[in-house]
């Protein structure tokens, strides 16, 4: 239970710091502006992880945890309680930011800017290279060492920077999911549901053809 209500926690906060600053800053006209979005999105998992991480290993997103299940470095038996809590984490965030904002129409939820396919391949790779960064400084599904929380924030940061103006940056299935369902902007859903899972996928090759036993040695069942 302690570990689920870490995974409920910080997948809140990531919801609410992040996706809230994208509200605020459409309701104050721009003051924090798309480098401040990037940026809190990337701190906030950054503390995140060093406040949860020896926890819970500080997931916060489903395709991180079906990705670790995969790779055999978590229990595939504790696969639908952490999706469980991160996908009320992100809800509870996106309603407390519906009550606080009332009368904005999306909520921070990630439109596609071009096409679908565009969105789609650029969600996939920015997922797999970010789930390329977490499997590489990650100890079974924990995080190892103090430059952990920097490399995974930075990354995403500095992923959200030059990416989101085009798809904005999911890379996080509840992320996307719980402010669409809460504005009713469901019609891109699809993307960033699908890409991301994809995309936190095709890292686990990659990092085994890299790292061997380090990335796929089978621990759990």
């Amino acid at each position: 239970m302690r570990k689920l209500f870490a995974e409920f926690l910080g997948t809140f906060a990531l919801v609410f710091a992040g996706t809230g600053a994208i509200v605020i800053d459409q309701v104050s006209g721009g003051t924090i502006g798309h480098a401040g979005i990037a940026i809190t999105f990337g701190l906030i998992v950054l503390a995140m992880i060093y406040t949860f991480g020896d926890v819970s290993g500080a997931h916060f997103n489903p395709a991180v945890t079906t990705a670790f299940a995969a790779a055999g470095r978590f229990p595939w038996r504790e696969v639908p309680g952490y999706l469980g809590a991160q996908l009320a984490g992100a809800f509870a965030a996106s309603g407390v930011l519906r009550f606080l904002f009332p009368d904005n129409q999306n909520l921070g939820a990630t439109l596609p800017a071009g096409s679908a396919s565009q969105s789609f391949i650029l969600e996939v790779i920015l997922t797999f290279l970010l789930m390329l960064v977490i499997l590489s400084v990650s100890t079974g599904a924990k995080e190892k060492g103090i430059t952990a929380g920097i490399a995974i924030g930075a990354v995403i940061a500095l992923e959200a920077m030059f990416a989101g103006p085009i798809c904005g940056a999911s890379m996080n299935p509840v992320r996307s999911l719980a402010p669409a369902v809460v504005s009713g902007n469901l019609g891109a859903l699809w993307i960033y549901l699908a890409a991301p899972t994809l995309g936190a996928l095709l890292a686990i090759p990659a990092c085994c053809a890299i790292r061997a036993d380090d990335c796929c040695a089978p621990r759990h069942t």
